[in-house]
C-alpha cells in the first residue's frame, strides 16, 4: 500500500514540476514578445516626436506673427 501512496505522490510532483517548466517556458516567450512589440512602438514614439516638434515650432512661429500684428495694431490705436 505504501508503495502506491509513494508511486501517486512521485506522479504528482511530477505533473506539477513539468506544469511549472512549461508555465515558466511559456512567460518567458511571451515577455521576448512583449518587449519586441514595446521596441517596434518605442521607434513611433520618436517619429511622432519629431512630427511634434516641428508643428511647435510651426505654431511659435505663427504666434510670433500673430503677437507682431497686435503690436501694429495697438500702437496704430495708442498713437
Amino acid at each position: 500500500m505504501t508503495g502506491v501512496a509513494w508511486t501517486a505522490i512521485a506522479l504528482l510532483g511530477a505533473t506539477l514540476f513539468g506544469s511549472l517548466y512549461y508555465l515558466g517556458s511559456k512567460i518567458d516567450s511571451l515577455g521576448a514578445r512583449l518587449d519586441s512589440r514595446i521596441d517596434g512602438l518605442a521607434g513611433r514614439i520618436d517619429g511622432l516626436e519629431t512630427r511634434i516638434d516641428s508643428l511647435g515650432a510651426r505654431l511659435d512661429a505663427r504666434l510670433d506673427t500673430l503677437a507682431n500684428r497686435i503690436d501694429t495694431h495697438l500702437e496704430r490705436h495708442a498713437g
